[in-house]
């Protein structure tokens, strides 16, 4: 069957997003809720994406990643790594983390305003 290629809307990239970080909030579930400084959730991201990993299947997003560069790619095609740029690489990986399971980080001396 072949895969009908579209773009990605903002909720497919946060979902490749979760299903390459899903093991995050079971491994690291206290750590989150106490707030992860930048270093310490770029640690936790390495483990988590590991060394290369992927997801896909019928009617599903292709998902690559890899915990060197924090990178995560993803596609309704089937993801070329070496051509294409991925969806998610370094700070920004860090900063969707943030965004997608509500990590806080103890060092930011802003106050909440919610």
């Amino acid at each position: 069957m072949a895969r009908k290629a579209r773009p990605l809307s903002q909720a497919d990239k946060e979902e490749a997003f979760r299903i390459a970080t899903k093991a995050l909030t079971r491994w690291y579930a206290d750590d989150i809720a106490a707030g992860m400084t930048d270093e310490d959730l770029e640690a936790a991201l390495v483990r988590v994406l590991g060394i290369w990993g992927g997801s896909c299947g019928p009617g599903r997003l292709d998902d690559v990643f890899q915990g060197a560069g924090l990178k995560i790619w993803a596609g309704w095609h089937i993801v070329n790594h070496v051509t294409e740029a991925p969806l998610f690489k370094g700070k920004a990986t860090i900063a969707m983390a943030r965004h997608v399971y509500g990590i806080a980080n103890p060092n930011d001396r802003q106050m909440s305003l919610f």
